[in-house]
């Protein structure tokens, strides 16, 4: 009787992923022209923006694989366009991302799942620090906090 509880869980779990693949979101892997950038202070700054910010702040996105099976490309198509609509490093304008600073001071960028997936991501205190002081010599604005 269990065992054929597992199987049935098994199959229908199997079918749900198969079935998940026909959703169309999540496949839109669109890197549309990079139009401007920011004026950054330095050529680390740039950098540690491109490890740590550029798959979803910018038009340069770089789509694993994983990007390509539901329900991890449903996760990372909105982490993408939630990111390029806060902030676009490839469609620059004055005034854009004065707040990066503070998400990045406070820890809320790059977030977790992010840094789960890309370990590169993961800024040592220095590099943080140092990201942070570029970060606002670059698009202006001011830390909110600590660098952790």
């Amino acid at each position: 009787m269990v065992k054929r509880a597992v199987v049935t869980l098994f199959l229908v779990g199997v079918v749900g992923l198969i079935g998940m693949q026909f959703v169309p979101y999540g496949r839109d892997h669109t890197n549309p022209p990079v139009v401007s950038e920011p004026a950054w202070d330095s050529p680390a700054t740039r950098a540690t923006a491109v490890k740590a910010c550029f798959d979803c702040h910018s038009n340069q996105t770089v789509w694993p694989w994983y990007s390509n099976i539901a329900p991890a490309s449903w996760l990372v198509q909105h982490d993408v366009d939630e990111g390029r609509s806060h902030l676009n490093f490839s469609t620059w304008k004055p005034g854009d991302g004065e707040e990066a600073s503070e998400m990045v001071s406070s820890g809320r960028m790059p977030p977790f799942q992010y840094r789960l997936a890309h370990p590169e991501a993961n800024l040592s205190d220095a590099e943080k620090a140092a990201f942070i002081k570029g970060l606002i010599a670059t698009l202006g604005g001011e830390a909110g906090g600590e660098a952790d």
